[in-house]
C-alpha cells in the first residue's frame, strides 16, 4: 500500500521558516516526481514546488527564492524548506507524486497525495 506521510506544520509568525517532510513507503519512487502542493480556504488547489524525476526542480512564481525543495532518494523522502514566510503562505499543504511525469504541468495529476499539513503564518 503506497503513502505518503507528510509532517512539520504548525503556526508561525511571518519572516519565520519552517521545514515539511514527506515519507513515501509502499514501493519504488525514484522513477517519480515528487513535491508539494498547497490549498488556502476558499481557494483551489496549486502547485508549490517538485523534485522532478529526471533531475531538476521546479517552483511556482510565488515561493520563488524563499522555499526550496530537496529529496533523499534513500529514505524516500522529499523536504519543503520554506523561509521568508508570509500569511499568504497559510494552507493545508499536500504531498505529491507522479510517475514519469512532472508535477508542475498545468493540469498535472500526481499518482498519489498525502493527507496534508497545516501551516498557519500569523502577521
Amino acid at each position: 500500500q503506497v503513502q505518503l506521510v507528510e509532517s512539520g506544520g504548525g503556526l508561525v509568525q511571518a519572516g519565520d521558516s519552517l521545514r515539511l517532510s514527506c515519507a513515501a513507503s509502499g514501493r519504488t519512487f525514484s522513477d517519480h516526481s515528487m513535491g508539494w502542493f498547497r490549498q488556502a480556504p476558499g481557494k483551489e488547489r496549486e502547485f508549490v514546488a517538485a523534485d522532478r524525476w529526471s533531475g531538476g526542480t521546479d517552483y511556482a512564481d510565488s515561493v520563488q527564492g524563499r522555499f526550496s525543495v530537496s529529496r533523499d532518494k534513500s529514505k524516500n523522502i522529499v523536504y519543503l524548506q520554506m523561509n521568508s514566510l508570509k500569511p499568504e503562505d497559510t494552507a493545508v499543504y499536500y504531498c505529491a507524486a507522479k510517475r514519469l511525469g512532472l508535477l508542475v504541468r498545468i493540469g498535472a495529476k500526481p499518482d498519489y497525495w498525502g493527507q496534508g499539513t497545516q501551516v498557519t503564518v500569523s502577521s
